[in-house]
């Protein structure tokens, strides 16, 4: 009698790459995850302009009307992170007889009592566009992200926080 032919040890061995491979794919998936659901490391990290006139400051409100973002509006997107991301845009006017040549601005949303929600500042010249003019405008768009959708975003606001002169 013919005895049939078992692959025992091959089987085995089949089976134990088909396990490791399961436990790399498991390991490699879990560790991009993490990468995906942490913040980003941008947003919470304030960018400060060199030698800026601050809000706040005495000489900054001689030009707090002069230099201003106007006509602010949003758009919010749901991410499948299970949070919200803004993009908040508006116009930057400089009124004054003097170029601009350093701007800092913060975005915010903000909840029914006025509390920032979220939000992010951003140097938005010389690094977007070199210079501002007197008496001209450039459009600014900042992008928030990490917004919890359970948040109350009741208002947006977009405010010079700093300016350089030439």
């Amino acid at each position: 009698m013919a005895r049939p032919t078992t692959d025992e040890p091959e089987d085995n061995l089949r089976q134990k790459v088909f396990i490791i491979c399961g436990i790399i794919a498991a390991l490699l998936f879990a560790v991009i995850l993490f990468f995906l659901l942490r913040p980003a490391s941008n947003t919470n990290r304030a960018a400060l302009l060199d030698g800026a006139i601050r809000e706040g400051t005495p000489q900054f409100e001689p030009y707090r009307e002069s230099v201003r973002i106007d006509s602010v509006e949003a758009t919010e997107s749901p991410r499948a992170l299970g949070d919200i991301v803004m993009v908040l845009s508006g116009t930057a006017r400089n009124f004054t007889n003097r170029t601009i040549n350093g701007l800092e601005v913060r975005a915010s949303v903000v909840d029914i009592n006025d509390t920032p929600v979220k939000q992010r500042t951003e140097i938005i010249i010389p690094t977007r566009q070199a210079t501002l003019l007197p008496n001209k405008t450039m459009p600014v768009k900042l992008m928030i992200e990490g917004i919890p959708q359970s948040a109350n975003r009741a208002n947006i606001k977009m405010e010079v926080t700093g300016v350089r002169f030439e």
